[in-house]
């Protein structure tokens, strides 16, 4: 009888992480652009664009994407211009109101993780890339973007794994993806610690694997970084 549900549950959460999945891809690549710009207008030179980027950044790294969630999906169609325009018929699927609110959410903390990491950019390696007459797209490409990468991969991959974590809050407005197909089924079986041991162990394995793919990833972006094996170390030459 308990294998029988285990596996019946693990059935029905499997079913439900592809959703869980998409909600995660879609707002890490939306919020992904837009952070983008928002870095682009933070480092700018325009002091009103860098201070909409500050505010935007301050608001919704200081507010609870709980709160986010909820405003965006409830409060946005109390609103009646809102009703009557064209993105209602995107703001009144669940849904796309989950992925909004969690791309606009990461997003600002996508943007500070962008502009640390073009701060933590030699300068000498820009002043040298210009002496040789490298052009600003090049010398962009070539130098700036992969030292960038290399800096910003740790924090990155700390924010995508909140990101995974964050999109169980998607259940809150009806939408069936992973946590609210376990609250369901802990309600019915009154297996509280039993289903949310499961589902809580899906998670970690896909923060694991996620975690493993970017760390190989920095890893392979830092080959300087590497540490040689004992044998294939230089030895130190004895001088006497």
């Amino acid at each position: 009888m308990e294998s029988t549900f285990f596996v019946d549950l693990l059935w029905k959460l499997l079913q439900a992480l592809p959703l869980t999945l998409l909600l995660f891809i879609l707002a890490i690549a939306l919020g992904l652009v837009l952070a983008i710009g928002l870095t682009w207008m933070r480092v700018g030179s325009n002091p009103i664009l860098t201070r909409i980027a500050r505010f935007y950044i301050y608001v919704f790294r200081g507010t609870p994407l709980l709160i986010q969630l909820f405003l965006i999906y409830y409060g946005l169609g109390q609103f009646a211009f809102v009703r009557q325009s064209f993105l209602w018929p995107i703001l009144r699927e669940p849904f796309n109101c989950a992925v909004l609110s969690l791309a606009l959410c990461t997003a600002a903390y996508q943007a500070e993780i962008f502009r640390g990491a073009l701060l933590a950019v030699p300068l000498q390696q820009v002043e040298a890339a210009r002496a040789i007459g490298m052009s600003r797209l090049l010398m962009f490409r070539r130098i700036i973007v992969p030292i960038m990468i290399r800096q910003a991969l740790p924090s990155y991959t700390t924010e995508l794994v909140l990101m995974i974590k964050s999109t169980s809050l998607a259940g809150l407005v009806t939408i069936k993806e992973m946590t609210s197909i376990a609250s369901t089924e802990s309600r019915s079986s009154y297996r509280t610690l039993s289903v949310f041991l499961v589902v809580g162990a899906i998670y970690l394995i896909l923060n694991f694997l996620l975690s493993r793919i970017l760390g190989y990833v920095e890893h392979r972006l830092s080959p300087h970084l590497r540490v040689m094996p004992e044998a294939k170390r230089p030895q130190p030459t004895l001088v006497g």
